[in-house]
């Protein structure tokens, strides 16, 4: 069991839809959250989980290292853009000055946090580049090279990644992976390790900044990328413990 502590931030949204039938229109709305299984399973795994919705990290991420450093061993990032946590109320409606809680988060990896950035329509550079990760200093921290434009590759066939690399992350991990509906396209940096691919993209890389170790994951923990395969998968609760074990086990 494991008594890590981890900051999960993202995976939740709201809709609002527009119904028009003939001359009369209604309107809905709603509310998800995608990392529930996630979330169950990490906390299954003795992990001290704390999670910050996206509407709720506007003004609640931490700012500064030392909150990191305080109070976490590992941040998961995971569809939620850059400017969400980059343009608190202060900042963008009063013009105040506030701290760079992506420099924070990422001298907290360079200093021995972990950090892992999982994939979405709002990771990485995410629909129409809207992540925005590439402008932000966790560009330097995270283990892959992000792009400046939309990095989304839709595959609605399905694609299967494939072991790259043995590492600790992967043991006991064997047979086929399950299929993926698409992820966010990235290079690795030099000097990390690609552990899963598709085709000549990377899909799982790991490496070191600093004293910390981070990671990238192309693609979702949840629907639509990640598959209800990916979610049946035997190895879902496996995959994603060791993942998490071995980013804050630094």
């Amino acid at each position: 069991m494991s008594n890590k502590r981890i900051l999960f931030a993202g995976e939740s949204w709201a809709t609002y839809g527009i119904h028009t039938k003939g001359a009369a229109s209604y309107t809905t709305s709603g509310y998800e959250e995608g990392a529930t299984v996630l979330l169950g399973v990490l906390k299954d795994a003795g992990f001290d989980v704390t999670y910050v919705r996206n509407h709720e990290a506007v003004e609640g991420f931490p700012y500064t290292t030392e909150e990191f450093a305080d109070r976490f061993d590992l941040v998961v990032l995971s569809d939620i853009p850059a400017d969400s946590l980059l343009l608190p109320h202060a900042v963008f409606v009063k013009g105040e000055r506030r701290p760079n809680r992506l420099r924070s988060l990422a001298r907290f990896a360079e200093q021995g946090g972990g950090l892992l950035m999982i994939g979405g329509f709002m990771s990485f550079a995410g629909f129409e580049g809207r992540g925005r990760y590439a402008m932000s200093p966790l560009a330097d921290a995270l283990p892959v090279e992000i792009a400046r434009s939309d990095d989304r590759i839709e595959e609605p066939e399905g694609v299967n990644p494939i072991v790259a690399k043995d590492h600790a992350v992967l043991k006991g991990i064997d047979g086929d992976w399950p299929y993926f509906l698409g992820y966010n396209q990235f290079k690795a940096k030099a000097g990390s390790d690609v552990l899963l691919s598709v085709g000549d993209d990377p899909f799982l890389v790991v490496g070191q900044h600093g004293k910390g170790r981070v990671g990238a994951f192309a693609s979702d923990c949840s629907p639509h990328w990640g598959s209800p395969e990916f979610m049946a998968w035997r190895h879902y609760a496996t995959f994603w413990s060791q993942l998490a074990g071995w980013l804050a086990d630094a």
